[in-house]
């Protein structure tokens, strides 16, 4: 699994949880969280769901509600939301739905970006919605000039039709400039859920080193 050029999802299950007295894990969106959803693209997101309904799965939001029609929230059993997206070019890729992306809420862009540059990644696309900001960033830009100009539906279109996923990281605007604000990452007391996202690298010493270098520090380093 460490050789692979694609991305897991990696689902832990700690024994016992499936008792039925088990009240849950905490699956995000609420005050302050930093987890948003993981996002599944399918050609056609109406006839994805409807197929989805059928086998019991349950929406917080379908592709013909609210008002960002065309795309749908999906609860997976533990009640995390899956967003399901249409691909902007049918008939390229054949798996019926491909892992396209995973959200984090950050406090400031201007910390976080350099972060996940530094870890290899690029900005492919960047969209201001007034009160916040998403910022797609792919490990994978072979082939893509990152440098180019496009417009936001041209750029929509590009991460739509790449099959490998993108980080989607949210920003709500004024955050950056609020002291006492912070994100929960999903491994609190009482708020545990979400766990981390990861990179694979050649050598994780020499990583770290790197890391350190740039100034951030580490929950576990290789020797603890």
């Amino acid at each position: 699994m460490w050789s692979i050029e694609g991305t897991a999802l990696e689902l832990t299950h700690n024994y016992g949880t499936e008792d039925p007295s088990f009240k849950g894990y905490h699956v995000g969106n609420q005050g302050n969280d930093g987890f948003g959803h993981v996002a599944f693209n399918t050609d056609d997101v109406y006839a994805a769901c409807e197929k989805m309904e059928t086998m019991g799965v349950t929406f917080q939001k379908k592709p013909n509600e609210g008002r960002m029609k065309g795309l749908a929230f999906a609860h997976d059993p533990d009640g995390y939301w899956v967003e399901i997206v249409k691909r902007s070019e049918t008939g390229k890729i054949q798996n019926y739905f491909n892992f396209s992306q995973t959200m984090l809420r950050i406090k400031d862009p201007k910390k976080s970006i350099p972060f996940y540059e530094a870890m290899g990644m690029k900005v492919v696309r960047q969209k201001n919605y007034g009160d916040f900001s998403n910022y797609f960033l792919s490990s994978n830009c072979e082939g893509i000039d990152v440098e180019e100009i496009l417009s936001d539906a041209e750029a929509k279109a590009r991460i739509g039709q790449m099959f490998g996923p993108v980080l989607e990281l949210t920003h709500n605007h004024g955050t950056e400039h609020d002291d006492a604000f912070h994100h929960y990452n999903g491994n609190e007391e009482e708020r545990q859920g979400f766990g981390h996202i990861g990179f694979l690298v050649d050598d994780v010493y020499v990583a770290c080193d790197n890391i350190r270098t740039m100034g951030y520090g580490f929950k576990k380093d290789p020797d603890g």
